[in-house]
């Protein structure tokens, strides 16, 4: 098995390289990627997901915070010849504002943030999930960004720009919203000037007065229209358990249904009509009930992904993170080595002392530094096990109540 991707050739590799800027940094776009571009010509074969932190260069110790390389599906990079797309950017530290739609309203009816959100930085690495889902949710976006820049015609090629995530509750959907959202405004920020999210509070919408849902709805949209406006801004809309906004209308035959909910479903679907001609614009919404969702609002949904418990391997994953966390904070002791599944499967899942650590995740030797008696990795990773089992078999419950 060919353990090193192979940049040559006339069709190179494209990695994608993002850099943390320090927000007191004065340097230029131009003079951070030269230096960061011969920072990387020091290196040649590293893993898909490898960040620095420290750096020799003075510039670079000065100006930069991180340098990382976001392909992580990737497994190995020989970085010679690659098409290295270097991302340049600075976290956004204002944090959350609310939109209202009256002067005089209590209650929120969106949280509001400018991207990259310092909030949402490391979201997307921590999120493990079936090969694939992250890529693929990445390449339609940018996808749909490019068809209009080219002008594709929508009417022979349709897109909605609407993502809907649906499952289980507890696997992450919402958080994945928010991981895309962040990882988009940074891949495309040589493309926007800046990017915005909204999340909409969907239960703010429905009035206690008769009728006035439907307006609602309608005022909601009018303040992202205002948001889309601007040409040079990239707005992401989550509308999280969006069940609750277009409830399945054929229930209003079987009397279950009022007609102020009908008339959420129909303005919902009127607002999403107007606002896909602009380029600018994404439409993020998660479900854990999609046999309630009415099926002309499926029907908008350009991607349909379901987001499930994790994988063997995405528990596997999920267990290094939580140990190479914990043992950055000295929480757990010594601080050792820990391999990634597809760095054992490179070693044939060898032991070695560098590898024993990841192959016998018990590691009785390990201890937890607390004021507490001191308890072992191996009690703890116990207790964390039956944690996860009585999780899945509640799920499991609740879905067949369901």
């Amino acid at each position: 098995m060919e353990l090193v991707e192979d940049c040559g050739g006339t069709s190179a590799l494209a990695v994608h390289v993002e850099v943390l800027v320090k927000p007191r940094s004065t340097a230029s776009k131009t003079d951070v990627r030269m230096h960061v571009v011969a920072f990387l010509d020091h290196h040649r074969v590293i893993t898909g997901n490898h960040r620095w932190t420290e750096f020799d260069e003075q510039f670079l110790r000065q100006n930069v915070d991180s340098v990382a390389i976001a392909d992580p599906e990737r497994g190995t990079i020989d970085l010679k010849g690659c098409n290295l797309t270097v991302h340049i950017f600075t976290l956004n530290n204002d944090g959350l504002s609310t939109l209202n739609l009256e002067e005089d309203e209590e209650l929120s009816a969106a949280n509001h943030w400018l991207l990259p959100a310092a909030e949402f930085q490391g979201i997307w690495e921590s999120l493990v999930f079936e090969d694939g889902v992250k890529t693929q949710l990445l390449d339609y976006v940018s996808t749909t960004i490019f068809f209009s820049d080219k002008n594709v015609n929508s009417n022979l090629i349709t897109w909605n720009r609407v993502v809907l995530l649906h499952g289980p509750p507890g696997n992450g959907k919402t958080s994945l919203c928010k991981a895309l959202a962040q990882k988009l405004s940074i891949r495309l920020s040589d493309r926007y000037t800046y990017s915005q999210f909204v999340e909409i509070n969907s239960h703010s919408l429905f009035s206690k007065w008769f009728s006035e849902s439907g307006k609602l709805v309608t005022k909601m949209f009018q303040k992202i229209q205002q948001l889309i406006d601007d040409e040079d801004a990239l707005v992401f809309v989550l509308v999280d358990e969006v069940e609750s906004l277009t409830a399945a209308r054929n229930a209003s035959h079987a009397g279950t249904e009022p007609s102020d909910a009908i008339r959420v479903v129909n303005s919902v679907l009127t607002q999403l009509d107007q606002i896909k001609r602009h380029p600018n614009v994404v439409i993020l919404t998660t479900s854990n009930l999609t046999e309630k969702i009415d099926l002309a609002f499926l029907d908008r949904a350009d991607i349909k992904q379901k987001i499930g418990p994790p994988s063997t391997e995405g528990i596997f994953n999920i267990y290094m993170s939580c140990l190479g966390e914990l043992m950055k904070c000295q929480i757990i002791s010594p601080r050792q080595q820990l391999l990634t599944l597809h760095e054992l499967e490179t070693i044939s899942f060898m032991e070695s002392n560098v590898s024993q650590m990841s192959l016998n995740i018990h590691l009785k030797h390990f201890t937890f530094k607390c004021s507490t008696p001191t308890v072992t990795l191996e009690r703890f990773l116990g207790a964390l096990d039956k944690a996860v089992d009585k999780e899945l078999e509640d799920r499991a419950k609740m879905v067949s109540c369901a």
